[in-house]
């Protein structure tokens, strides 16, 4: 008997003398096994039908299988080269600008995650193709290939860089992929008594990045006619901009979240709107429900929302990713009364924020 090392996720696996593909169950990934051993995608359809059912979900950390969702077809990560992005030393451009952060954490085992990678690239992919984005005009920050790594210092320059100079008309986008934590709140603005923040490259070291600072980088300095549209797929991110209105999809409206303190959230006359993967108090997953790929679940419905319906309302889009969630969950209904204990549901119900209450079935507009 002998082993092979993946060389995507580093996992050994064994293989008789007579072997020549395995498949690995760390990434998913299949090997061909000869002088060289050879990263090959993965084509899910040929699998049995009993593999077909183990895919795995990564809440932010923590690894479970679960029933594939079907009905929803994979895509693929677009080529990194495909996209030259600005740096943060640039002159932000006029118009339309974005910063897309995704952080892998790939120093720490303990940490690390595997959807953000594709998401970064695919969230970039959908602001080109889709919304017209010169692709000098989007800021990258990975821990992956060429780009200036997400660290604490270099998202905060990131975020002067986001809303430096921007005037009326100039469309903004914050993406974040990465984890999410909360944490007490001690000056007493935060109805549900907990800060919620990022997690960047070096928090260990440097520190998170908690919303109470966010919301004064990035949605305070908006002028007039000028529109930040926030998109973060982390753990404990529903109010991580600290919005002042936020809605209730189950009840249709839109309700208060001002700060019992009165304290100032709001923008200098633009408008911020927030997509969150999920609730403060709930967990963001990384998954292969929706794709032979890692993804995160927020990401992947929000882009498949938007690609798939050119005309779709900030409602519809809600509405896609809950019932997208919801039938992943229901799928796995029929696994067995072990699965269900121990492989959790993905409990997260993504949610929308606003700097002021707005018509939610109006068009989605970058």
């Amino acid at each position: 008997m002998d082993t092979v090392t993946c060389k995507t996720c580093h996992r050994i696996s064994s293989a008789t003398k007579h072997t020549t593909k395995i498949r690995c169950h760390g990434c998913q990934g299949t090997f061909l096994i000869g002088n060289s051993q050879v990263s090959v995608p993965l084509d899910i359809s040929k699998w049995p039908s009993h593999d077909q059912d183990n895919i795995m979900t990564e809440r932010k950390g923590f690894r479970y299988f679960c029933k594939k969702i079907s009905g929803i077809s994979p895509r693929s990560s677009p080529s990194f080269s495909q996209f030259p992005t600005a740096r943060i030393s640039d002159t932000p451009p006029r118009g339309k600008r974005a910063l897309l952060c995704g952080v892998s954490y790939n120093q720490n085992k303990k940490f690390k995650l595997r959807g953000t990678t594709p998401d970064v690239m695919n969230m970039a992919k959908l602001l080109v193709q889709q919304f017209g984005f010169p692709t000098n005009a989007i800021l990258v920050l990975g821990d992956f290939t060429s780009y200036e790594p997400p660290t604490r210092m270099n998202i905060i320059r990131a975020f002067d860089w986001l809303v430096k100079d921007s005037q009326s008309g100039d469309s903004l986008v914050f993406y974040f992929s990465g984890h999410g934590v909360r944490q007490l709140d001690l000056d007493g603005d935060e109805i549900d008594g907990f800060d919620e923040a990022i997690c960047p490259l070096d928090f260990e070291t440097a520190g998170i990045i908690i919303d109470n600072d966010i919301n004064k980088m990035i949605v305070e300095p908006l002028k007039q006619g000028v529109t930040l549209h926030a998109i973060i797929d982390a753990c404990h991110s529903g109010t991580v901009l600290d919005l002042p209105r936020v809605y209730d999809h189950n009840r249709g409206r839109w309700k208060d979240n001002y700060p019992a303190s009165g304290a100032f959230k709001g923008t200098s006359g633009g408008k911020a709107i927030c997509f969150s993967a999920c609730e403060d108090y709930q967990q963001a997953s990384d998954t292969s429900a929706f794709s032979p790929e890692m993804a995160g679940a927020m990401t992947f419905t929000f882009i498949k929302a938007v690609v798939e319906n050119q005309e779709i309302t900030y409602h519809g889009i809600l509405d896609f990713m809950h019932n997208a969630i919801e039938n992943a969950n229901n799928s796995k209904r029929g696994c067995g009364m072990l699965n269900r204990m121990f492989y959790p549901k993905m409990l997260q119900d993504p949610m929308l924020s606003s700097s002021e209450s707005f018509n939610v079935n109006s068009s989605f507009k970058l």
